[in-house]
Parts: C-alpha cells; sequence; structure tokens
C-alpha cells in the first residue's frame, strides 16, 4: 500500500520522465497513469493525494532535490 512517502519518489521519477522539470498538472498526470492502482488501494490517500503531493514538493525542496519555488515559473518543478 502506498503512502505518502512514496509521493516524493513518485515526483522524482515524474520528472526525470519530462526531461527534469514539468507543470504540477503533468507530474500528477504521470502519478495517476503510473500509480492508480497503488492511489486506490491506499485508503484516505487516495482521497487526499492531490493535496499531500504538494507538501511532498515542499519536502523535495526542503532537502535540496527540487528548485525552489522562485527559482522556477509558477506551477513548474524541477529538479536541482
Amino acid at each position: 500500500m502506498a503512502n505518502r512517502h512514496d509521493l516524493q519518489d513518485w515526483i522524482i521519477q515524474a520528472l526525470q520522465s519530462l526531461e527534469g522539470a514539468g507543470a504540477i498538472a503533468d507530474v500528477c498526470r504521470y502519478v495517476w497513469d503510473h500509480h492508480e492502482n497503488d492511489l486506490r488501494n491506499s485508503d484516505d490517500l487516495f482521497f487526499t493525494w492531490q493535496y499531500d503531493i504538494r507538501w511532498a514538493a515542499t519536502r523535495l525542496r526542503e532537502s535540496g532535490r527540487l528548485k525552489e519555488a522562485d527559482q522556477s515559473p509558477k506551477g513548474i518543478w524541477e529538479l536541482v
């Protein structure tokens, strides 16, 4: 069963497939396309994952894996 911690890995996977940067909607689309079954079988995470993925991105920024919000165009997540 997937959990909130998996979302960070999934963001990284999505951005790698998008050549290092992508719109939030494109990242979420990738996550849904590749992890729909994981999400459906994850109890409450199924209902909160699009909210939780934004917090996962914040944690990735804090750990230095994503560029800071003021270093990327609005609505774009970028790998460092």
